[in-house]
């Protein structure tokens, strides 16, 4: 009996854990495969409305409902995506013109590259209005307000 008791307390601690890990809508994170259908609606008999084909994509999720995740995208489209299509890994997408990054977060620093509109990375570091960007081994500070996935008050690790 108390062998079956402390079973079920540790089931119930297991599943709290699970509900804690999973953030609650909104929250920003990708798209992780190379191709992901976004559909109309919360099911496979939705037809799909877009075919997107750029693994690490910024989406952010607005709902969810059992498995699918109900996400927009850098340009407003609003859709359904299977929940294993989306990642938690962040990232974020170059808006407006060119970026700067830079060495440290902070406008004197110096300036190792820049980025054009459309070029995702990783992001990390968020802090004080500045997040570092990582494009395939490249990386320097970008200010946040430039990016899309992330908040203009976020902070990352």
């Amino acid at each position: 009996m108390a062998l079956a008791a402390g079973a079920l307390a540790f089931a119930g601690s297991a599943e709290a854990q699970a509900g804690k890990d999973k953030p609650k809508p909104p929250y920003f994170a990708s798209i992780s495969a190379g191709k992901a259908r976004m559909r109309s609606g919360p099911g496979r008999t939705f037809p799909a409305t877009w075919l997107y084909v750029r693994a690490d994509l910024p989406i952010r999720v607005v709902d969810v409902f059992k498995e699918w995740r109900k996400v927009e995208d850098p340009g407003g489209t609003q859709g359904w995506m299977l929940g294993a299509l989306v990642s938690g890994t962040r990232t974020a997408i170059v808006q407006g013109s060119v970026v700067e990054l830079r060495e440290r977060p902070a406008y004197g620093a110096r300036i190792l590259w820049r980025a054009e509109p459309g070029v995702v990375g990783r992001v990390s570091q968020c802090a004080r209005g500045w997040c570092r960007l990582d494009v395939k081994g490249q990386a320097g500070y970008a200010e946040v307000a430039r990016l899309w996935g992330v908040t203009p008050d976020e902070t990352l690790p």
